[in-house]
């Protein structure tokens, strides 16, 4: 199994690029977390957000392995405790499917593809920046692997 994270938006500020940079490299070889990101469709021209997010979703959709388990980053997606994620992970590893977190551009994902997902995780109950949800997200997968794997990380 391989996780891969797909993110709307090829550019990231200097910080959070340093930042999720920090995090990736913390993981062995056999649990990398491989970074796809997509052009985000351009906001000029007046199109309406669902005409953005709709090419958006061919793009993210393009980009994601085959067969593999979808889970978005949504407002509007599951809550869950570190623990529960590292459980899902181990649950996800059992199945052998690789698994393609989902971050949306700045409209957000589109409709069609937040239902068509295997799973919707939030992040927070508060709104954040798309660079920061990707630093928060693979921080939360390292935080959730050094669990499974007993690494003293994680701490109550």
């Amino acid at each position: 199994m391989k996780w891969h994270l797909l993110a709307v938006g090829q550019r990231m500020p200097a910080w959070a690029q340093a930042a999720y940079d920090d995090y990736a490299k913390r993981f062995p070889a056999e649990a990398r977390v491989h970074l796809h990101t997509v052009k985000a469709e351009p906001r000029s021209g007046g199109k309406p957000p669902e005409v953005l997010m709709a090419a958006e979703r061919q793009r993210l959709e393009a980009a994601c392995p085959k067969g593999a388990r979808i889970v978005v980053l949504d407002e509007r997606g599951e809550r869950c405790t570190t623990r529960e994620l590292a459980q899902r992970l181990l649950d996800w590893q059992r199945d052998g499917r690789d698994v393609a977190f989902l971050i949306g551009g700045p409209d957000g994902l589109d409709p069609g593809l937040r239902a068509s997902a295997d799973h919707r995780l939030r992040l927070s109950d508060l709104t954040l920046p798309h660079a920061l949800a990707r630093v928060l997200l693979i921080e939360q997968l390292y935080r959730a692997w050094s669990l499974n794997t007993g690494h003293p990380y994680h701490r109550e």
